[in-house]
């Protein structure tokens, strides 16, 4: 342990309370890390303490205020331990007599008190917002899963479901399409402080090795930007430890009812490999998902197995007191054989499409991360690039004519950069500022081809571009008694380009008449403001506002290249909350927000038959959440969730009216304004994809049978509503409306286990997406849940 650490002095400022309060403002106001082994000891009462002194002393002062002891367990990083009783004279005692040690206690991993997402550490009770933190052990409780684990925990949270790779996510009411095409994701995604995409599908990354998920409810536009409209959704993977040599396996099989087996393995190694400067720390992942779809024209069964392959490594190097340097690499690549939707009207799990409907993603980032501290001010550097390839084929066959293939390449280039200063709170005032640029280039191909003949023929594609350049700040003021108010403001300039690709000639010579792939810039100011009232360490109650944006682009339209125009927020959202989840008896949170939605970009199905994307027009979101955690024994635990939205829009566009009337003969200037809106307003104009209700409930429970063995049990059951696929009356499919359950048992040690679990345990069929592909003429289609499914796992740590 550097003695500069315990030397440095601070300004330290802690209240008075229970021990594991004053501990989270200590760490926060010297960058140091401290936990508190012994509950015991964390509700231990204490004195309130301030004053400028050394970090040694300050320490000192703490532990022995909470009668602890502080014991080093790595650089800058201490565990608190209650100190032992003062030894008396006393017989000796012989071994035979001599009492057991007593075990020692469990430790809580990671940080689930401070939120990295806020970009300034702050405390789960001092964020004026709405978020949930998921630990990273229980998303592999069941074995090591992806997005859908996210999804299956949180009600507010949703996805498409095209499959693996393809889908895209939204939070509360913020949705946009059911296509991947230009349209930048309503949801941030990060992995550490790096954009996982832009505006591509979520990469359904493996949640291995994480320290926890982080997801923040509503826009985000003053710290994250473009593109944050829903809110954002942050992975946090854990750190190499220093001089440390272990790692995790865990190994499962799977069989599905109505379809194939599958398999899945993932290991992670943590290497020291210069003492305690620098250390190594690798997952592998695998995983084979068995088919559960038949195609009977094709003479083929359980034709969407599926198959991933990826990994991780990260390097870190403490290179001075303070100061770390992080490297990082990810790599993922996911197969599928076939498409996972199946005919409305048909048999059960079977496809009357007559060609294979295959895809794969690929996706792969690399980072560079430098962080320290400069006197009292905390600085992060990060930059990185990412590569997302995506392969698509759809069944494009008419009716009565020969089979025929449609394709589809969307390939995306990205390089983000991000500094941020921020000085966490003192004398009750906290700041933070940043500057960040984004590169992201995207090019969308497609082609048409007949399997009989051999034939190909290219169709019009685009490319888009974004330069983004931005700066942000943020500060927090404590005002009197409970009260802190917060306020910050991003200004974001967006250099804009792109054109057509494929074109034909007679087509070209029109673009270039109308300028249709000229660039453009645009510049955006994103204010937000909020008031947090903090008035017990477990209540709190927050009024904020904040907008978010994201920029247009260019779409296709049949053979036509056209430009869409940004669209943004404007989010009014009122809140409070009791406790903290897994951590107080009791905790409840819930909200109350208002959205103004401009210009929302959309998709629709063109002339040709092809997704394309236009802003539709002006809409609200109305949505309320409600979640609440309940310890009902010692060991036995339940969730509660609900979301509840009302989406639409209100004042459609011209471009909207004109589509919505033409399939049934009618044109926009035939009828008045009012009686055409009122025609369009009829036909459904809910936001798509985002269910009016969705539930969420789950009990956990554990029990230690004998010495080190345990048994540990999770059971969960979730609703999801109704909802529409798409604006208009070709997307007006209906969706979900069913339930999902299962359950996960795991009996071991703390060093190796065996696990069952089920998943889908009613076996229901349902429709989680009213989409397989957009060509499909004359038959409705549907996308059933996967089969019951159960698995048998093995784990062991070393």
């Amino acid at each position: 342990m550097p003695c500069s650490v315990l030397a440095r002095e601070a300004e330290v400022i802690t209240r008075a309370g229970a021990a594991g309060e004053a501990v989270v403002d200590l760490a926060r106001q010297t960058g140091t890390s401290i936990v508190i082994a012994d509950p015991a000891v964390a509700r231990r009462t204490i004195p309130a303490m301030r004053g400028r002194m050394p970090v040694a002393e300050a320490l000192a002062r703490l532990a022995r205020a909470a009668g602890a002891r502080a014991v080093p367990v790595g650089r800058s990083a201490w565990r608190l331990e209650a100190a032992s009783p003062p030894m008396a004279a006393q017989r000796p005692v012989s071994e035979a007599h001599r009492p057991p040690a007593p075990r020692a206690p469990i430790e809580t991993h990671g940080e689930p008190i401070f939120v990295q997402a806020t970009k300034r550490d702050l405390r789960v009770e001092d964020v004026p917002g709405q978020l949930a933190i998921l630990d990273g052990k229980s998303l592999e409780s069941g074995g090591v899963g992806g997005t859908e684990k996210i999804t299956r925990q949180l009600a507010t949270v949703s996805s498409t479901h095209l499959g693996s790779g393809r889908n895209k996510l939204f939070i509360r009411g913020i949705a946009d399409s059911s296509f991947t095409g230009p349209t930048q994701a309503t949801v941030g995604q990060y992995l550490g402080d790096m954009r996982l995409t832009y505006n591509a599908p979520d990469p359904d990354l493996r949640l291995s090795d994480l320290a926890r998920v982080e997801v923040l409810e509503g826009p985000q536009g003053t710290l994250y930007g473009a593109g944050s409209l829903g809110g954002i959704i942050r992975l946090v993977p854990n750190a190499p430890v220093m001089g440390e040599t272990g790692g995790t396996v865990i190994l499962g099989g799977s069989i599905t009812r109505h379809g194939a087996p599958g398999a899945d393995a993932s290991a992670t190694a943590n290497l020291p490999i210069a003492g305690e400067s620098v250390a190594l720390r690798a997952t592998f992942d695998s995983a084979t998902f068995g088919g559960y779809i038949d195609k009977p024209l094709l003479g083929r069964r359980n034709v969407n197995r599926s198959n991933m392959l990826g990994g991780k490594i990260a390097l870190r190097a403490e290179v001075a007191p303070d100061w770390t340097i992080d490297v990082l690499a990810i790599a993922q690549s996911t197969e599928a054989d076939d498409s996972q939707y199946a005919d409305r009207n048909g048999k059960p799990l079977e496809s009357s499409a007559r060609v294979p409907e295959g895809s794969k993603a690929d996706y792969t980032l690399g980072q560079f991360v430098v962080s320290g501290r400069i006197g009292e001010v905390n600085l992060r550097s990060t930059t990185g690039l990412v590569a997302q390839d995506l392969r698509e084929h759809y069944d494009a066959s008419q009716f009565g004519s020969d089979p025929r293939l449609f394709s589809q390449t969307n390939d995306t280039r990205m390089i983000v950069h991000e500094t941020r200063l921020w000085q966490s709170e003192r004398h009750g005032f906290g700041w933070l500022l940043g500057a960040s640029y984004t590169h992201n280039r995207t090019r969308l191909n497609r082609d048409f081809s007949s399997p009989a003949f051999d034939m190909r023929k290219a169709t019009t594609g685009v490319r888009n571009t974004i330069d983004e350049f931005t700066v942000y700040g943020e500060a927090s003021l404590h005002l009197m008694g409970p009260l802190t108010a917060t306020g910050g403001g991003r200004f974001t300039r967006s250099r804009l380009g792109g054109d057509g690709e494929d074109i034909g000639m007679a087509m070209a010579s029109l673009l270039s008449t109308t300028g249709v792939t000229a660039r453009r810039t645009m510049s955006r100011f994103l204010p937000s403001l909020a008031l947090n009232a903090r008035f017990s360490p477990q209540d709190s109650f927050y009024l904020r506002y904040q907008q978010g944006f994201r920029p247009g682009g260019f779409a296709i339209e049949s053979n036509a290249v056209r430009r869409f125009q940004s669209d943004r927020t404007g989010t009014f959202e009122i809140g409070a909350r009791h406790g903290r989840a897994g951590a107080t008896p009791f905790d409840l949170a819930m909200s109350l927000s208002y959205t103004r939605w401009q210009d929302i970009q959309a998709d629709f199905i063109d002339g040709s038959g092809l997704p394309s994307t236009a802003n539709i027009g002006d809409g609200q979101v109305w949505s309320a959440s409600v979640s609440a955690g309940l310890l009902l024994a010692p060991g036995l635990r339940m969730e509660l969730g609900a979301t509840w939205n009302e989406s639409r829009v209100d004042e459609p566009s011209a471009a909207l009216v004109q589509y919505v009337l033409a399939p049934v003969g009618l044109a926009a200037a035939t009828l008045s304004r009012a009686d055409a809106l009122r025609y369009v307003s009829a036909r459904g104009m809910q936001v798509p994809n985002i269910a009016r209700f969705a539930g969420h409930s789950a009990l956990s429970w554990t029990h230690e049978v004998r010495g080190d063995w345990s048994v540990g049990a999770n059971a969960w059951a979730n609703y999801i509503g109704r909802s529409r696929l798409g604006i208009g009356p070709e997307l007006g499919a209906p969706q979900g409306d069913y339930f999902d359950s299962g359950f996960d048992v795991r009996l071991g040690t703390a060093q190796h286990g065996v696990t069952l679990s089920v998943t889908n345990l009613a076996d229901v069929r349902g429709n989680r997406f009213s989409l397989g592909t957009p060509f499909s003429t004359g038959r409705e289609q549907v996308t059933p849940l996967r089969p019951r499914t159960l698995r048998l796992g093995l784990d062991a740590r070393f």
